[in-house]
């Protein structure tokens, strides 16, 4: 027998951004113990656009009632938990946070390898920073730290990557200008897409899925041709660091879940969904059903293709001026994978710059063994 890491993964509803009561429960119940959490993914019901502040509210709240059943102080907790909030629950989407949990324990490995969990950060960033090369090899660094604290050695065995990136507001854009310096954009808005796109491309530059001769400034939301199957990004305005969580599975690890991925070559791939499916050990198809309850996660990006086009025929989420396109492109995955899996508690996240192919997106299922 011998110590090895293993996972704990939870899906709790939320009725509000600042409801931290299922955690509550579940922590008072002895399901979860509040020292062992190392990231909380929430969905919110924000826009999910720069003023979307239901995501620091959340994190506020999360990281109050960790701290509260801890004994901590509330920006310890914030110190060795990931909080990634993605705003917006268009459509069908359900509000809710997925809870991981590291532990120890002894086990003889005879399942293996297991789902295994790695988190790090990047060095707090200046605004000219953002959606530049600083930004892309900072993140480089931070997905290698979590892959070395996972102990996953092979980039193969990835299977995503969760980041959360700051975004550009007034302040900060007068901040580098009262230094004399330049930003990526000064659209506070396209902000959030060039931060998510230097922070997916640091993943793919760090799991050798491009060519690093090839990724530079002038990349950044530029070139279509260079981007992530794992990566997923997501910009908020509660930070000015990249939060980086690694997903993988690993010999070093033990328990009952694994995790699998595709890669949707765009919204209604539903094939990419089932090559994830049994990836991660899952049924397709009808029979998905009858074992729903081995599914512990469903996380997704979700962007408008570009082309204005879904399979030759034409979208119009682009020419939209009252609803931006990113909440369109929520919905519609949503739906799709909410029929797949008949459950709407599905992390849905819109903006895929370089996540993968135009219109498309990495989506990643952790399965509980039977």
């Amino acid at each position: 027998m011998s110590t090895l890491r293993h996972a704990r993964v939870h899906r709790l509803p939320a009725s509000a951004p600042d409801d931290a009561s299922a955690l509550l429960a579940a922590i008072d119940s002895g399901s979860i113990d509040p020292h062992r959490i190392v990231a909380v993914l929430g969905k919110t019901e924000g826009n999910g656009c720069v003023n979307d502040f239901s995501r620091g509210f959340a994190t506020q709240a999360l990281k109050r009632a960790i701290a509260a059943r801890c004994g901590e102080d509330p920006d310890s907790v914030y110190r060795r938990v990931a909080f990634v909030m993605s705003g917006g629950t268009e459509g069908g989407l359900s509000p809710h946070w997925v809870v991981f949990e590291v532990h120890e324990g002894k086990s003889d490995a005879g399942v293996s390898p297991s789902l295994a969990i790695g988190t790090a950060s990047t060095p707090v960033f200046r605004p000219e920073q953002l959606g530049r090369m600083a930004q892309v090899e900072a993140t480089a660094q931070a997905v290698r730290s979590a892959m070395a604290q996972a102990g996953v050695a092979s980039a193969a065995d990835v299977h995503y990557v969760q980041v959360k990136c700051p975004l550009l507001t007034k302040a900060r854009i007068a901040d580098a200008a009262a230094r004399g310096r330049g930003v990526a954009t000064e659209d506070t808005y396209l902000s959030m897409g060039y931060s998510r796109g230097a922070s997916a491309l640091g993943v793919a530059l760090a799991l050798g899925e491009v060519d690093a001769a090839k990724v530079r400034d002038e990349s950044v939301c530029r070139d279509d041709s260079l981007w992530s199957g794992r990566a997923s990004t997501s910009a908020g305005i509660e930070l000015m660091e990249n939060q980086v969580m690694v997903l993988g599975n690993s010999a070093r690890w033990f328990g009952d879940l694994v995790i699998g991925h595709g890669v949707m070559q765009d919204a209604i791939d539903v094939h990419a969904v089932e090559e994830a499916l049994e990836s991660a050990g899952l049924p397709t198809g009808r029979a998905l059903r009858a074992e729903s309850g081995r599914v512990a996660a469903v996380l997704c990006k979700a962007e408008p293709s570009r082309s204005g086009l879904i399979r030759r025929h034409r979208h119009v989420m682009l020419d939209d001026s009252d609803i931006h396109a990113s909440r369109h492109a929520r919905a519609l995955v949503g739906g799709v994978l909410a029929g797949v899996f008949g459950d709407t508690q599905l992390f849905v996240s819109g903006g895929a710059e370089h996540q993968g192919p135009d219109g498309g997106g990495p989506v990643a299922v952790i399965a509980r063994r039977t």
